[in-house]
């Protein structure tokens, strides 16, 4: 199913104390945003096997066998925010609350398990890497896959996928007005070997691409952006082999802002066609309260189990209490104790399950010049300061381990101590030297930095009860060092040219949050990423980020990630915290509710949510 920003980490933040923690917008990079943690050997896969993810175990999709799809309705919620577009690959839709719902009208080639773990969806097609040098990967689309609207899905769907991530140039020529979040053009800059029409197509990446097996993602329907471009559709994939910017560039506007839905309601159903087990023809929509998707009549691969999959549009401090009324039938709320003890409360109505989240959170420092932890004023010895007084172990003690007994204070960014390798990687990277408070260390480095009583504004998006105790407990242990701590939460900190993008704080409090995604970090740290809002820079990162993203090898990976650790922990690009703690709630009559530690969230398999006989 789809993905936000296959390629890129997305933000994690919470609008609310007791919101979902993954309401907000996904920002673009070269492995995927809220966090660019790798599950090991995940996207490499084998030659031999076809490169298509694991034997089927208990983190993939269940067999339910034959489905007859019944005429029941199941419902979620992913937060207040409203299904707004059905092109979630634009700077402006790539968003988790358009994800969920797309998910179910978008397929592809494969999907993250719950943990991480990539599977094919054998129904859509195979691909197979047939060559690591140069690295070749060939795609078979199914015979029998079509768009709702009875249109085959070929090549020239994924042509326009490669295109749209293409948005300055083509072979040299014109700007093609596109705007998109994904980079896979970036990567396999020479396009893709295919003809029109064909149901086969080859991708050669001319460097090793350690994510190569999650940049080919669901496609939006070539032929609707081709007509409505007043093109032909043959037409436009036929331009894009010759590298003709001109008749390219007729789709972009289209494609920015054709699959938009600004007030809310599908104007023309022709526009959106399914590949997916639901579709948007023929769906409720009620335009902020919630829409129902219905069953794709032509869909290709299993039914859904159920007629209707709703998606409420509720504020997440109602999501608890609109489960015990009935009015919501799935929620993943933000975990915290309260959530805890009021869904327990429900008894034998509501089912209560844990997981591990691949979301983690940090404070990031702001190099900028007018930074008090930039280099031209407080520079290391401050950042080291802040980091000497920050109370990690309290903030776990008081926060997090009462809803995860087994929380630890995190001092990774790209492992999780549930992985195998994560201790390695701190052993070679990490010290321990920021594991307890010390106030007096914190003053002196202050002394030596040459700052008396610093402001540092924490930025965060606020309301988020959490994150404002986080400050507080911060506030209450860096004041006492010399700093003055200040609340700079704001519901702003995450939109479009907000606070987060603007720069104005010191430290920045949020998450990333990813689906194990090897080269996803890289935009984070490196020197002009874009998702390095703090404006860190460190040539021995970028070395060994190039060096990692151009390997295949999860050797290479791993002593290129112990270099790039110990930098980011010398150099204090910021401090990690830990990783979020994930509860989910549903009514307990239903099945195949499966919670899942990746950004795709709990309805990642909704299509297979079905109440018990």
């Amino acid at each position: 199913m789809a993905v936000v920003a296959a390629g890129a980490l997305a933000l994690a933040g919470c609008t609310s104390d007791s919101g979902s923690e993954d309401n907000d917008t996904a920002a673009e990079g070269g492995g995927e945003e809220d966090m660019s943690e790798d599950t090991g050997d995940a996207g490499d896969g084998s030659e031999d096997s076809g490169d298509m993810g694991g034997e089927e175990a208990d983190t993939a999709r269940a067999d339910l066998g034959d489905i007859t799809t019944n005429d029941d309705s199941v419902s979620f919620s992913s937060g207040a925010e409203e299904y707004n577009a059905y092109n979630g690959d634009t700077a402006a839709t790539n968003s988790t609350y358009n994800a969920v719902v797309n998910n179910q009208l978008q397929s592809g080639f494969w999907y993250w398990g719950t943990d991480g773990t990539i599977y094919p969806n054998e129904w859509f097609g195979s691909y197979e890497r047939t060559s690591e040098d140069p690295l070749t990967v060939e795609y078979t689309i199914s015979d029998d896959a079509v768009w709702s609207d009875g249109t085959p899905i070929t090549s020239n769907d994924f042509l326009l996928s490669w295109a749209s991530t293409n948005p300055e140039s083509m072979g040299g020529a014109e700007e093609l007005g596109f705007d998109p979040v994904s980079t896979w053009s970036t990567y396999a800059t020479d396009g893709l070997e295919t003809e029109v029409g064909s149901k086969e197509f080859t991708v050669v990446y001319p460097e090793p691409y350690p994510d190569w097996e999650i940049a080919v993602v669901p496609p939006l329907p070539a032929h609707v952006a081709a007509e409505q471009g007043g093109l032909e559709p043959d037409e436009l994939a036929q331009a894009i082999l010759d590298g003709d910017a001109e008749t390219v560039s007729q789709v972009s506007e289209f494609w920015n802002t054709g699959w938009l839905f600004p007030n809310y309601q599908v104007e023309d159903e022709a526009l959106v066609p399914s590949s997916g087990p639901y579709t948007l023809e023929g769906a409720a929509w009620e335009s902020g309260n919630q829409l129902a998707l219905v069953p794709n009549e032509n869909f290709f691969g299993p039914a859904p189990a159920t007629g209707n999959l709703v998606f409420k549009f509720a504020a997440p401090e109602t999501h608890v209490q609109a489960l015990q009324n009935g009015d919501i039938n799935v929620i993943e709320p933000q975990a915290t104790v309260d959530t805890r003890q009021q869904l327990e409360g429900m008894g034998d109505m509501v089912a209560v399950e844990d997981n591990q989240q691949m979301t983690w959170e940090h404070l990031d420092f702001n190099f900028a010049e007018s930074s008090v932890f930039s280099d031209e004023n407080g520079g290391l010895a401050a950042r080291e300061a802040f980091a000497m007084c920050v109370p990690r172990q309290n903030i776990i003690d008081n926060l997090i381990a009462p809803i995860a007994e087994d929380a630890q204070v995190l001092n990774a960014r790209e492992r999780f101590p549930f992985q195998e390798d994560y201790q390695e990687l701190v052993d070679a990277a990490y010290d321990g030297r920021y594991d307890e408070v010390d106030i007096e260390g914190a003053s002196a480095k202050l002394e030596e930095a040459g700052l008396d009583n610093p402001e540092v504004r924490i930025g965060y998006s606020a309301p988020n009860q959490r994150r404002t105790e986080q400050v507080a407990q911060i506030k209450s242990s860096c004041d006492e060092a010399g700093f003055n701590i200040v609340d700079a939460g704001n519901p702003d900190f995450f939109e479009a040219g907000g606070t987060l993008e603007s720069g104005d704080w010191e430290v920045a409090l949020f998450a990333w949050a990813g689906s194990g995604q090897i080269a996803s970090g890289e935009p984070i740290y490196s020197t002009g990423g874009s998702q390095n809002f703090g404006g860190f820079s460190n040539e021995e990162v970028d070395a060994a980020w190039d060096t990692l993203a151009s390997s295949v090898d999860p050797e290479v990976h791993m002593e290129q990630l112990k270099i790039i650790e110990k930098a980011l922990w010398d150099d204090l690009y910021g401090i990690p915290l830990f990783t979020h703690p994930g509860i989910v709630g549903y009514d307990s009559t239903l099945e195949n509710v499966r919670p899942t530690s990746v950004q795709t969230g709990v309805s990642w398999n909704a299509d297979q949510w079905v109440r018990a006989n």
